[in-house]
């Protein structure tokens, strides 16, 4: 009696929790598709027309707004990656620095405490023309100096891409440090004995080693840049016109502004396919490859 109460109890107390991840989470993701195939617009409709059931996602692949979303996707994805590779020399020369390594890792991990949102109002007062860095640059006497990528939407994008590496590098530090402190400390000793270079020992023995970290890294990234959209709206509000718009702010547009649940629920549905595409392949390898280490050990 009392072995089957120890196997049911814990199950009782996760129900309600179960139950509230089924309805907020999987009915959700059962509901948005469904409203896709509809007419709905502020309210929703729930009769789907067999003649025009894709009537939403072909008014959204026809989109140039929704085509530059995704490019700005792509864009902010390949830029962001430069967070982890600063993140990771930063961790680098914080584990070479014995003396200092807690101070200067406050230094760094000090921009995640501050939300994205203020980041994006801080770097926007930066780059404006008349009150950031140019004109700090103009005072000082160089004239000809120029810092204000937010005003041509040929480099807006840029400029979010400067703020979010800034705000993000220090997490990334973090978790490559971390990485670095779980390498078997008779490696470093080895390396140092048979003289093998700096270069050479990271690029051939660490950084395979922590691959698992740089894809735990990847993934974290890349959930960040999908749903990118209160940094957007704090540095420039989609603008100059919809040089910025990213698919999450495209989603939350079409509900908001459009008032059109059927066509926003047709862009969270590809969202949700984008970002499938993107982590399916990495989990699966990533537990192929924990199982290969596993029946070799």
């Amino acid at each position: 009696m009392a072995l089957k109460m120890s196997w049911v109890a814990p199950r009782l107390a996760l129900t309600p929790a179960l139950l509230v991840t089924f309805v907020a989470f999987f009915l959700s993701i059962v509901w948005t598709i469904y409203m896709s195939f509809t007419k709905s617009r502020r309210l929703p409709d729930y009769f789907i027309d067999p003649v025009e059931w894709a009537r939403q996602y072909n008014r959204l692949f026809n989109d140039s707004a929704w085509a530059t979303s995704l490019t700005n996707l792509i864009i902010l994805g390949l830029g962001s990656m430069l967070a982890i590779a600063f993140g990771f020399l930063l961790a680098v020369l914080v584990n070479r620095e014995k003396a200092g390594e807690g101070i200067f890792r406050t230094i760094f991990l000090y921009p995640l405490a501050v939300s994205l949102v203020v980041t994006g109002l801080v770097w926007r007062w930066m780059m404006n023309p008349g009150l950031g860095i140019e004109n700090f640059l103009h005072e000082l006497g160089w004239t000809s100096a120029s810092f204000n990528p937010l005003i041509a939407p040929q480099t807006a994008m840029y400029g979010i891409i400067l703020a979010q590496i800034w705000q993000s590098t220090g997490f990334y530090m973090a978790l490559t440090l971390a990485g670095l402190k779980s390498i078997n400390t008779e490696i470093w000793s080895a390396a140092r004995l048979d003289g093998v270079s700096v270069w050479r020992l990271y690029t051939e023995v660490i950084i395979p080693m922590m691959k698992f970290t740089f894809l735990t890294c990847a993934i974290l990234l890349s959930l960040g840049v999908v749903k990118a959209y209160d940094i957007v709206v704090a540095m420039t509000n989609g603008g100059p016109g919809q040089s910025t718009w990213t698919p999450a702010y495209y989603t939350i547009n079409a509900y908001s502004i459009r008032q059109n649940i059927g066509f926003a629920s047709a862009a969270a549905v590809v969202m949700l396919i984008i970002t499938l595409v993107i982590f399916l392949p990495i989990v699966l390898v990533t537990a192929w490859q924990a199982r290969r280490q596993e029946a070799r050990a």
